[in-house]
């Protein structure tokens, strides 16, 4: 192999937005990600639901009206 073309391996902190940090091995002194194995609902088990803009609420209206529509011709 040739010397020197290949990166720096050092020590490498994760750190996510919950506050979680991982010491790991990279290229990268510092990684900042946004979602990790602490706070991701596949390894919690825990479901975050993110209302955005009334989104789940349309939703609900548009399947009444729907439901509805459906009573009156029965």
């Amino acid at each position: 192999m040739k010397s020197g073309i290949h990166p720096r391996y050092t020590n490498a902190r994760i750190v996510c937005v919950c506050g979680n940090v991982i010491e790991t091995r990279s290229v990268s002194s510092e990684v900042h990600v946004e979602i990790c194995s602490s706070c991701h609902p596949f390894y919690t088990g825990k479901q975050k639901s993110l209302d955005t803009a009334g989104r789940v609420e349309k939703f609900r209206r548009k399947y009444e009206k729907i439901t509805q529509a459906k009573a009156d011709k029965a």
